[in-house]
């Protein structure tokens, strides 16, 4: 098997899985990078959760997460600072190319939306220094505007961008989640204007319908509605070079303990995002995930129409055969 050489898998896409054993299916899949959450970090230990990683011989592209920022109560504001510097140390540690910032909602009891998001300025702010001398990027995240008032009222790449320039730029850059930000009309200029503060290219599709809780959402590669091609264009253009990211959470797709039957749940890179257009899936009827991986090829072929190939120079130009 050709290894996808510019991958990293989000851990949250097969969140049935401890840290140890998400990092041996990656090692054994040779995929090389690894998108770890703060919560399967704590259960096995910073210390281990590294040593872990090491073992496998995985880099960590991104640490999620932090942020949530906005409380009314200065206790608690202080509280999520924190714990936002924690996650810096645990970054740090853990040798993550960033450390992912979900900003907040409105504060509560307010609809002041203005209000929130200097809350979060300031907050970014604060956690400058301690980023800096740990080495630590920090990515803000714009999320899709169906989720400003309880988790991130930073809706548009462009405001990300607007806020992330407030500071260094080798401190402070923001994440493209397709997921996210596919549907806005100034993506393209505002993945130009980032330029070398994209510190995560994240890759999932928009399905339809939506379920009814629109978290477990984003879908597999292709099964969607996301043009990815362009985009994914834009962002080599911007000057990124690390690896993409491919994250998945539609309902009953990495949803479940991996013992039971699921759905395929895809962990790979179509050519238009510069792998070799494979994809894996995890656990179906029992069958062991080393057995599915033979269905990169096969998955492979569906998804590379979608664009431009992500390493080779090709531009997104819809052609099936590229």
């Amino acid at each position: 098997m050709t290894a996808p050489g510019r991958l990293s898998l989000n851990q949250a896409t097969v969140q049935h899985l401890g840290l140890a054993e998400a990092a041996e299916l990656c090692a054994r899949h040779e995929i090389p990078a690894i998108g770890l959450w703060r919560h399967r970090v704590a259960e096995l230990g910073l210390a281990r959760s590294a040593a872990a990683i090491r073992a496998a011989g995985l880099h960590v592209s991104s640490l999620c997460r932090g942020g949530f920022f906005t409380h009314a109560d200065p206790a608690a504001r202080k509280a999520a600072l924190a714990d936002n510097r924690a996650a810096i140390t645990e970054a740090a540690e853990l040798g993550a190319d960033a450390l992912i910032l979900v900003s907040g909602g409105l504060v509560p009891g307010s609809r002041d939306l203005s209000l929130a998001r200097r809350m979060i300025a300031d907050a970014v702010g604060e956690l400058v220094p301690a980023a800096e001398r740990a080495g630590v990027r920090l990515g803000i995240e714009a999320l899709h505007p169906m989720f400003c008032a309880d988790r991130c009222v930073i809706s548009r790449l462009g405001e990300a961008v607007d806020l992330a320039r407030q500071f260094p730029a080798d401190v402070v850059g923001v994440v493209v989640d397709t997921y996210h930000v596919w549907w806005d009309a100034a993506l393209h200029a505002d993945i130009a204007r980032a330029g070398p503060r994209i510190v995560s290219y994240q890759i999932c599709d928009w399905v339809l319908p939506l379920p009814p809780d629109p978290l477990l959402g984003r879908g597999h590669l292709g099964d969607g509605v996301i043009d990815f091609g362009p985009v994914s264009a834009s962002v080599r253009e911007a000057g990124y070079d690390g690896t993409p990211r491919s994250r998945s959470s539609t309902p009953g797709s990495g949803m479940r303990p991996p013992t039971r039957p699921r759905p395929p749940c895809g962990i790979g890179s179509p050519r238009s995002l510069g792998g070799t257009g494979l994809r894996s899936q995890l656990p179906e009827h029992g069958i062991a995930v080393g057995r599915h991986m033979s269905v990169f090829a096969e998955r492979a072929k569906a998804v590379a129409a979608l664009g431009a190939a992500w390493g080779d120079g090709v531009r997104g130009d819809r052609d099936p055969t590229h």
